[in-house]
């Protein structure tokens, strides 16, 4: 019992850092207590311990996060100003290009392939001095919300190995819930940042669209996806989306406007906030645990000051509807690229260029990219072009107006972030209908192209953990995230972790 006690022991200080935030590895960073490189080996022991259960990597960057955290250590030495992230180790989700190592988008068709060049975030990740230690698992394509399709693994919840972790970026959900990194990037098109981020009981965030740079992201739907921070608390997304924004002349759907300091303001109360519940997200369908969880938290922002009303999106009915008719379209159109010639998977034993595109691209893509490339070309097709994806863009400029007569009232919406809390691996996977509706209560965000969040507000009785979103104007990101860290300083979800 002794020498076992001793081991578990050792193997706790190779890994005490793994659940402290930004602020805390900071301090003993600066301190000297700790170095980068130290941090980083803790992280890659970290994934040691727990990746076998977990899933959450497709490939490990090693050289480049110990090649960061050297430059880290040596400015330490120097006693060099440093970028607030500076040697705090990043996991991102394997659609966004990184130079010299592999993005797969977890697809086969992208298995082998290696960027020649850095999206923007991974190239200000860089300049920051963020050790990028891996890319985290996600749905191929960023297409689904368990992290069930993946063409490598299925990555599963840290809370509960039978459950899912939300997805479709549950890799790095996960790899920040299980103490592998201390902050991570996903991508949001209809909710695949705070889907899981709720599932998986951490903080969240998708920026107003265009805010982050898409440049460099493996496109799922142009008009829908956008990049944003997950972290163990808001203070710590706050800090990685300060490093991610900004205007860049390579996406010319970038806003060019200044990035505000979004942890200035995060202690300031929220007194006379006025907050909306959307009427349309707890009523039926919604888990009574979840539903309750949302009403012990409206409780809450009374407590502290806000004003609460309900409010009506009356449109968002046919949220799901648009969202995937638009969603599925733009994807055929963005995967078209995907043909076996250029780059990326080619069949083999093909007898003419036809066979070559149909069977790389049948043997490439996994069946629910299949399906929606078909849905999508059939909804862009003549004769159906303006009976599907004409009058979907026009519900969603109607689910647009909704919102705007809402900020007339109040200045943020609050919902569940799900219906419910995460479900069983295989429960959903044959019924995408079941699984699309997973989707319901984030996917109005995207058409809308406003910013929203995943904040840890309760556990369901069987331990596992219930998100509340908060939705806000375009650009206004400081209100959001001063909103949720006033609630996450009032309550202590944040603080617990899964034992794995």
């Amino acid at each position: 019992m002794f020498i076992r006690a001793c081991v578990e022991e050792l193997l706790m200080s190779d890994t005490k850092h793994c659940f402290k935030t930004v602020k805390e590895l900071r301090k003993v960073l600066l301190n000297r207590e700790i170095s980068a490189v130290e941090l980083v080996d803790e992280s890659y022991k970290r994934i040691e311990e727990v990746e076998d259960k977990v899933e959450s990597f497709i490939s490990l960057t090693k050289d480049l996060a110990y090649k960061t955290a050297k430059e880290v250590d040596e400015r330490i030495k120097i006693k060099d100003d440093l970028p607030p992230l500076a040697g705090i180790p990043i996991a991102i989700k394997d659609n966004m290009c990184t130079k010299g190592f592999h993005t797969t988008a977890g697809s086969k068709i992208l298995e082998n392939f290696v960027p020649p060049y850095n999206s923007t975030v991974a190239r200000k990740l860089e300049e920051n001095l963020i050790p990028i230690i891996g890319k985290a698992n996600l749905d191929e394509f960023a297409m689904g919300s368990s992290t069930e399709n993946s063409a490598f693994k299925k990555t599963k919840n840290p809370w509960n190995l039978n459950m899912v972790a939300g997805g479709s970026s549950g890799g790095s959900a996960t790899a920040v819930a299980s103490g592998e990194s201390v902050i991570s990037l996903g991508s949001d098109t209809g909710g695949s940042i705070r889907l899981p981020a709720s599932f998986c009981g951490i903080v969240g965030m998708k920026p107003t669209y265009g805010r982050v740079s898409r440049f460099g992201l493996i496109a799922y739907a142009s008009s829908l996806d956008q990049i944003g921070p997950m972290g163990r608390c808001v203070e710590d997304v706050a800090l990685t989306l300060q490093a991610i924004s900004g205007y860049d002349n390579m996406d010319s759907t970038s806003i060019n406007m200044p990035v505000p300091d979004y942890t200035a303001t995060l202690k300031k109360d929220i007194k006379d906030l006025r907050i909306g519940v959307i009427s349309e997200m707890l009523g039926e369908g919604t888990n009574p645990e979840v539903k309750q969880a949302i009403l012990n938290s409206i409780k809450i922002y009374e407590s502290l000051g806000a004003k609460i009303e309900e409010i009506s999106i009356p449109h968002s009915q046919y949220a799901i509807a648009t969202y995937y008719v638009i969603a599925m379209a733009e994807a055929s159109a963005n995967l078209a690229r995907f043909d076996g010639v250029k780059y990326g998977y080619r069949a083999k034993n093909t007898e003419n260029i036809m066979e070559m595109y149909l069977k790389s691209r049948s043997e490439g893509f996994g069946e629910e990219v299949k399906s929606r490339i078909m849905i999508g070309t059939y909804a862009l097709s003549s004769g159906y072009y303006d009976a599907y994806y004409k009058k979907a863009q026009q519900v969603r400029a109607l689910i647009k107006k909704d919102f705007d007569k809402a900020w007339e009232k109040v200045d943020l919406l609050l919902s569940p972030v799900c219906p419910t809390t995460a479900f069983e691996l295989g429960a959903k996977i044959s019924d995408p209908l079941s699984m699309y509706l997973m989707d319901i209560g984030t996917i109005t965000a995207n058409l809308a192209g406003i910013p929203g969040i995943s904040v840890p507000c309760g556990f369901d009785s069987k331990g596992l953990p219930v998100g509340l979103q908060l939705l806000g104007p375009a650009l206004s990101e400081e209100t959001l995230l001063r909103s949720a860290y006033n609630f996450e300083q009032a309550t202590d979800f944040h603080t617990r972790h899964p034992e794995i």
